[in-house]
């Protein structure tokens, strides 16, 4: 049996802006994310993170010591939305932001942002990632709110989520054989003081 920990990255200056990093933007944890992570409760286990800072320092603070980096975690690319508030976007492009968010969230879907990502390649790196699991054990990922949905999708069907940041996915998988053995065992909302940063990644 598999026992998977799903954890978004704590908070960062543009979680808190309720903004898409800019491109090449690498943001460390807040002083509040800092908080944040260090308030994580986690099991023992492989530990896995995408090689950005923030989700690297929110293993670390969370008490791991030997992380290996896994560039299938990274966040997705959102090619013209980068840099910008949920309002920004609506403001220059209507209802189009919408459709982008809705194609990338589509595991077979052919498109998304403009200059960013499409919906097939984002969940099969995703995919990809999940196929070199172990067969037992336990792994913790350290990633972002859009791997981390990916991932739901993939193994639990789950569509969509309110996932604030600092939150943990506990998936589970009795075999390795087939992708409908995964369940959904919890879904931790974070620290308190976490809050909902839904437009943020």
């Amino acid at each position: 049996m598999l026992d998977l920990y799903l954890i978004r990255h704590a908070s960062t200056a543009p979680n808190v802006e309720k903004r898409y990093p800019r491109p090449a933007e690498d943001a460390p944890l807040s002083a509040l994310g800092r908080r944040q992570a260090a308030a994580l409760k986690l099991p023992a286990g492989m530990a896995y993170s995408s090689p950005s800072a923030r989700c690297l320092e929110t293993a670390e603070l969370a008490g791991c010591t030997a992380v290996q980096h896994v560039p299938e975690l990274r966040e997705a690319s959102f090619g013209i939305m980068a840099g910008h508030t949920w309002a920004e976007l609506e403001a220059a492009h209507g209802h189009a932001p919408a459709g982008w968010i809705s194609a990338l969230s589509d595991p077979e879907g052919h498109g998304g942002p403009p200059g960013g990502e499409n919906g097939a390649d984002f969940h099969g790196r995703i995919h990809g990632w999940l196929n070199t699991l172990p067969d037992s054990g336990t792994v913790l990922a350290f990633t972002h709110l859009g791997p981390l949905l990916a991932a739901m999708r993939l193994t639990v069907g789950l569509l969509a989520a309110e996932v604030p940041v600092c939150s943990v996915a506990h998936l589970r998988r009795s075999s390795a054989s087939q992708e409908a053995d995964w369940w959904l065992v919890s879904l931790w909302p974070g620290p308190p003081d976490s809050g909902p940063t839904q437009e943020a990644r």
